[in-house]
């Protein structure tokens, strides 16, 4: 078995778990938001912080419309590799992720380590404290209807 054969499979049963482990979560003592989605409790950045740093995603994503890379609403509790219309590479598409606090925590800090094959060109966050207010924007700003309208 080669190397990147390896590190596919490694990744691919390490995706499964995290998903089936977000999926076990969602059901435990949520009422309403839970794991899968990225409950609020778990939401620990700044909301204004993270829109500044957005910014530096603004270059090929938006929250409404797919650009170069997928857009960002509805992001929480949303396949990997499902967004309507954009084509995502094969890697994102068969990584098993469901994006939560979590797994954009995970993927935000290495991306292109993160799901090898990849096409989003980014470096990644290596601040704890920036990837937090990243998500905690997006977090806000999907539960805001002004922001994301529900489809």
């Amino acid at each position: 078995m080669t190397s990147t054969l390896r590190r596919s499979v490694r990744f691919a049963v390490r995706a499964a778990c995290v998903a089936m482990l977000a999926s076990f979560a969602s059901g435990c003592g949520s009422s309403g938001e839970g794991g899968a989605s990225g409950a609020v409790a778990d939401v620990k950045g700044d909301p204004a912080r993270g829109e500044a740093l957005y910014q530096q995603c603004a270059a090929c994503h938006s929250l409404q419309a797919n650009g170069a890379g997928p857009r960002h609403c509805e992001l929480f509790g949303r396949p990997a590799g499902t967004v309507p219309d954009f084509e995502y590479s094969q890697a994102m598409r068969e990584s098993g992720l469901v994006w939560n606090v979590q797994t954009l925590d995970e993927f935000l800090t290495s991306p292109i380590t993160y799901v090898s094959g990849t096409k989003m060109g980014f470096a990644g966050f290596s601040d704890a404290a920036e990837r937090a207010d990243v998500i905690a924007y997006l977090h806000q700003v999907n539960h805001d209807p002004a922001s994301c309208p529900a489809s």
